[in-house]
């Protein structure tokens, strides 16, 4: 097994399938049925994009694990997504922060994933990358609706915002893995997106009228496999089938 190989999908996939998730809780919840539907459909998009990644990661484990059991067996300290995506549904305002702040990253992230030399990771990412443009478009519209919008609306994007952009600088936290996949061309050096991403974000919260918070301190740990208390309840939801039912098939 090429373990940087798989270590690499794993750090890739596991973001999209937690957010997912995460998502996938506001079914039937969100303010309005059009915005509820958005966020479901974001959240299967997601899914999607997971399947992929993980059937890619079976392939080069090699070693009799499926999709599922990949995405639903490993304990909590064996994923490896960063703690942004953990964070829990607080409001809508919090959500869409959330949302917004991995979507910006996640695009420019499959804007160059897709020129990998691993063909197989660079088809999975020119197929994501139409649909993952448009949750960008979608969360930023909503922050600049919320932002600019009324006392409440402005205060709610801005709290969200002042407590999860602690966890923004661990997008581009490299792993060993990382830096080995980037030796040989076929992952992404995300540093090299870090002022990218800072300047397009500046700006859209600029149109949103909100601040990013001037403390320097971030947090990290997720892509060593520490992680905040959420992601257990959430792993508590999403693998209870396969763990009451072993070996059930779909």
């Amino acid at each position: 097994m090429n373990e940087n190989l798989y270590k690499y999908i794993l750090g890739i996939a596991d973001n999209c399938l937690v957010l997912g998730q995460r998502l996938g809780e506001l079914c039937g919840h969100g303010p309005s049925l059009e915005t509820d539907i958005a966020c479901t459909n974001i959240s299967l998009d997601l899914f999607g994009q997971v399947r992929s990644y993980y059937q890619y990661a079976a392939q080069v484990a090699d070693d009799g694990r499926s999709e599922d059991d990949i995405a639903m067996l490993r304990r909590e300290r064996e994923y490896v997504n960063v703690l942004l995506v953990e964070q829990p549904n607080t409001d809508f305002a919090y959500t869409i922060t959330r949302q917004y702040l991995f979507d910006a990253y996640h695009l420019l992230f499959l804007n160059e994933l897709q020129h990998s030399n691993d063909e197989t990771l660079s088809a999975i990412a020119k197929k994501a990358i139409k649909e993952v443009s448009y949750h960008e478009r979608f969360s930023s519209d909503w922050l600049k609706r919320l932002g600019d919008g009324t006392e409440e609306s402005h205060r709610r994007a801005q709290d969200a915002l002042n407590t999860l952009w602690a966890y923004t600088d661990e997008l581009f936290h490299q792993t060993e893995a990382d830096q080995a996949m980037i030796e040989e061309g076929i992952g992404v050096d995300t540093m090299k997106l870090k002022e990218i991403y800072n300047n397009q974000v500046s700006e859209l919260l600029k149109e949103a009228t909100l601040e990013i918070p001037e403390s320097k301190w971030f947090q990290k740990g997720g892509k060593e496999g520490i992680h905040t208390e959420h992601l257990g309840y959430l792993l508590a939801d999403l693998q209870y089938m396969q763990r009451t039912y072993p070996n059930m098939e779909w």
